[in-house]
């Protein structure tokens, strides 16, 4: 019998939701050990003639908020007075600059991603140009996903009618926490009832899905105060929510404030389980969908295509100070020093801070993070993907799985418990280490990867995984 890899050996017996295992594991499904490429100008040009094929997603950033949030990782520029339309300028000029060249121009874009920082930090005339130079210069499909990514403070009327006029159809917005004290300790300035008003508001335009992030796991938090939380993005009938776990940064203002005792303890990991756990049956029995592991939608106007396609290695184009894509297999980042990036724009300079060469990646690996994003694992799927000897390594894993609580039987293979889904990153990660027929994590950093929304460990400044301080797989900055 083919033994179980140490990395996705689970506790047996115990409650699963909060100790199958010792730790919480990242999970990237990425190529592990990027080289650059030699040539990074001349490599860019040649893959700027090269037409597109597949799903295809486009990350915009925004790299300045109006304050520094304890939680958040994302944080790089103060959005001072005045910032606002020289950088608007220099990304609608970014996205105009390829907009003739075969990578960028043929094959439709499924969904635009305005992430940050926080972009309703620029201004609403500022809003609207960048949306509609996307719109202008980007080849979207009919119904293509376009996201704004805010928070309350700042996200004024002009504001909203700028984003909905230009072609905005998603808002996300990050609330983390409905608990006044919890959001002015954090460095919230927004109150619950403005929090509450303003999402309400929102809604009420009725002409673009609004979905609500929420944070589990922070300090002074407690298992009240989460299923208030969750049970008010509930009532206001959003269209979404997301529920992302705290990963604290270390030397980031919220781990120093702990640190320094200023702030409790975050939750344990068993705590921060029955808070996920706690947030997936409130959910479920308001008949919620579940999208993925941390995304849930009320209506049909929610699809977190954005995240789902970058989870499945989707060819992504970057525009903006600091943003990461992915295209024709290199994964590259824009300069992230916010001064240079506009320099170079201004001089017709693609702002490449960094292009890496194709690694070779067995096909199962998109799949096994498409098919765990949707609670499901199909043997017979990945096996065909995967090769000779995949199906025998696999099986044993799944019945270890089952035995443990994480895995149920389902028509076609197995799919995640409600303890499996909060465990879902170890899953993945294991998984991945199974297509390699490796039994111990990779060493070597990952490459740059596109953001995947509320990944709290930032895309721009890759530390973490791409895509929380959050949990955040993939995403995004958490701006709220």
């Amino acid at each position: 019998m083919t033994a179980i890899p140490d990395v996705a050996r689970a506790r047996i017996g115990g409650d699963p939701l909060t100790d199958a295992f010792p730790e919480r594991r990242g999970s990237h499904w990425f190529a592990r050990r990027p080289l650059p490429v030699d040539d990074p100008a001349a490599t860019w040009e040649a893959l700027l003639r090269i037409p597109r094929s597949g799903k295809t997603v486009a990350y915009l950033h925004v790299p300045f908020c109006d304050n520094h949030c304890l939680f958040c990782g994302f944080y790089r520029h103060s959005a001072r007075n005045g910032f606002s339309a020289s950088y608007a300028a220099s990304l609608v000029r970014d996205l105009h600059r390829e907009a003739d060249r075969p990578a960028q121009a043929t094959g439709p874009i499924h969904a635009v991603y305005l992430g940050g920082g926080t972009p309703t930090a620029l201004d609403a005339a500022d809003l609207h140009a960048v949306i509609t130079a996307a719109r202008a210069s980007l080849p979207l499909a009919p119904d293509c996903e376009i996201t704004v990514e805010g928070r309350v403070h700042g996200f004024d009327d002009d504001k909203v009618a700028a984003c909905l006029d230009a072609g905005a159809n998603r808002f996300s917005i990050g609330i983390q926490t409905f608990d006044t004290a919890l959001r002015r300790r954090l460095g919230r300035k927004a109150d619950r009832e403005t929090a509450e008003r303003f999402l309400a508001a929102l809604r009420a335009h009725d002409r673009a899905a609004v979905i609500c992030d929420l944070i589990y796991g922070l300090p002074g938090q407690t298992l009240e105060s989460w299923h208030a939380d969750v049970r008010t993005a509930i009532d206001l009938e959003l269209d979404g929510v997301d529920l992302y776990a705290l990963t604290l940064v270390p030397h980031s203002p919220l781990a120093l404030s702990i640190d320094k005792g200023s702030l409790p303890a975050a939750p344990t990991l068993p705590e921060q389980a029955r808070f996920y756990g706690t947030g997936l049956d409130l959910l479920d029995a308001a008949g919620w969908h579940h999208l993925s592991q941390a995304h849930w939608a009320r209506t049909s106007r929610e699809r977190n295509l954005y995240n789902q396609f970058v989870k499945e290695q989707a060819t992504c184009l970057a525009f903006g100070a600091g943003a990461g894509g992915l295209l024709a297999g290199h994964r590259y980042r824009l300069d992230p020093d916010e001064a240079a990036y506009q320099r170079r724009i201004a001089a017709d300079e693609k702002p490449l801070a960094a292009l890496f060469a194709p690694a070779p990646e067995p096909p199962a690996r998109a799949a096994i993070a498409a098919s765990l994003e949707s609670g499901r694992i199909a043997p017979e799927r990945l096996a065909a993907l995967a090769g000779a000897g995949f199906a025998a390594r696999l099986a044993p894993l799944l019945d270890h799985w089952t035995e443990a609580g994480l895995v149920t039987p389902a028509p076609g293979g197995v799919a995640l418990t409600r303890a499996g889904w909060f465990w879902q990153p170890n899953l993945i990660g294991a998984l991945m280490a199974l297509t390699r027929d490796e039994t111990t994590e990779p060493k070597t950093p990952p490459a740059p990867t596109p953001a995947t929304r509320k990944d709290l460990t930032p895309h721009d400044d890759r530390n973490r995984d791409p895509h929380p301080t959050a949990d955040r797989h993939h995403r995004s900055p958490v701006t709220g």
